[in-house]
Protein backbone atom coordinates (compact mmCIF):
# COMPACT_ATOMS: atom_id res chain seq x y z
CA UNK A 1 0.00 0.00 0.00
CA UNK A 2 1.39 3.35 -1.12
CA UNK A 3 1.27 6.59 1.11
CA UNK A 4 1.83 10.18 0.73
CA UNK A 5 4.63 11.81 2.25
CA UNK A 6 3.60 15.60 3.01
CA UNK A 7 4.79 19.04 3.88
CA UNK A 8 5.48 19.15 6.85
CA UNK A 9 4.64 22.11 9.39
CA UNK A 10 7.92 23.08 11.19
CA UNK A 11 7.23 25.74 13.87
CA UNK A 12 4.20 27.07 14.81
CA UNK A 13 3.57 29.80 12.39
CA UNK A 14 4.89 28.15 9.43
CA UNK A 15 2.12 27.83 6.60
CA UNK A 16 3.87 26.80 3.22
CA UNK A 17 7.53 25.40 2.33
CA UNK A 18 9.82 25.32 -0.83
CA UNK A 19 11.39 22.12 -2.14
CA UNK A 20 15.44 22.91 -1.99
CA UNK A 21 16.54 19.01 -3.12
CA UNK A 22 15.50 15.54 -2.94
CA UNK A 23 17.73 13.25 -1.56
CA UNK A 24 16.38 10.32 -2.65
CA UNK A 25 14.68 9.71 -6.22
CA UNK A 26 11.98 7.37 -8.02
CA UNK A 27 13.07 3.37 -7.25
CA UNK A 28 15.12 4.46 -4.83
CA UNK A 29 14.69 2.36 -1.70
CA UNK A 30 14.17 4.54 1.97
CA UNK A 31 13.70 3.55 4.80
CA UNK A 32 12.28 4.54 7.68
CA UNK A 33 14.12 7.87 9.06
CA UNK A 34 16.27 8.54 6.04
CA UNK A 35 16.25 11.84 4.84
CA UNK A 36 14.20 12.09 1.79
CA UNK A 37 14.37 16.19 1.00
CA UNK A 38 15.57 19.17 2.23
CA UNK A 39 12.54 22.06 2.70
CA UNK A 40 13.22 25.93 2.94
CA UNK A 41 11.07 27.88 5.43
CA UNK A 42 11.79 31.43 6.55
CA UNK A 43 15.42 31.69 5.14
CA UNK A 44 16.35 28.04 6.99
CA UNK A 45 16.83 24.68 5.58
CA UNK A 46 15.23 21.40 7.14
CA UNK A 47 15.46 17.77 6.11
CA UNK A 48 12.24 15.98 5.73
CA UNK A 49 12.78 12.40 6.86
CA UNK A 50 10.26 9.48 5.92
CA UNK A 51 7.65 8.37 8.45
CA UNK A 52 8.05 4.56 6.66
CA UNK A 53 9.56 1.90 4.74
CA UNK A 54 9.16 1.30 0.88
CA UNK A 55 10.29 2.72 -2.58
CA UNK A 56 9.78 6.02 -3.51
CA UNK A 57 7.21 5.73 -6.49
CA UNK A 58 6.64 9.16 -7.34
CA UNK A 59 7.76 12.64 -6.49
CA UNK A 60 4.90 14.89 -6.68
CA UNK A 61 6.39 18.75 -5.92
CA UNK A 62 9.51 19.33 -8.01
CA UNK A 63 12.72 21.14 -6.85
CA UNK A 64 11.95 24.89 -6.54
CA UNK A 65 8.10 24.67 -5.80
CA UNK A 66 6.27 25.97 -2.88
CA UNK A 67 3.54 24.02 -1.20
CA UNK A 68 1.31 24.71 1.69
CA UNK A 69 1.76 22.72 4.66
CA UNK A 70 0.16 19.48 4.05
CA UNK A 71 0.37 18.93 0.46
CA UNK A 72 1.74 15.35 -0.83
CA UNK A 73 5.41 15.54 -2.10
CA UNK A 74 5.86 11.97 -2.79
CA UNK A 75 4.21 8.74 -2.59
CA UNK A 76 6.20 5.77 -0.89
CA UNK A 77 4.82 2.53 -1.15
CA UNK A 78 5.89 -1.47 -0.72
CA UNK A 79 7.48 -3.04 1.99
Amino acid sequence: MAEALSMPKVGHVMEEGTVVTWKKQVGDRVEKGDVVLDIEMDKAVFEVESFISGTLLEILVAEGETVKVGTPLATIGGS
